[in-house]
């Protein structure tokens, strides 16, 4: 079985509008702990979509990869904290 991420976007840099390489993804707002509540959005046949919390405007690139945003860091990528050394 093939398990899909759907990727969460933030807005850390304040701009108006994101190209991104996908229709459905999660908003965030900020990084935590600054996130607001992430909003599923689905563009559905549309071109792009506004943030009902943030009001970031995302408009999908065809040339971009999921994992890429223009400007560039906008895909979160979560890192967990350091565990204990392996034994």
């Amino acid at each position: 079985m093939t398990q899909t991420l759907v990727p969460h976007l933030v807005n850390d840099i304040g701009v108006d509008r994101i190209k991104i390489g996908v229709k459905e993804f999660q908003c965030m707002g900020a990084a935590p702990p600054y996130d607001h509540p992430h909003v599923y959005l689905d563009m559905g046949h549309d071109q792009e979509i506004v943030c009902p919390y943030c009001s970031t405007l995302f408009e999908f690139d065809g040339g971009l990869k999921a994992t890429e945003s223009e400007p560039e860091g906008c895909v979160y990528v979560a890192t967990a904290p350091p565990g204990p050394p392996a034994a």
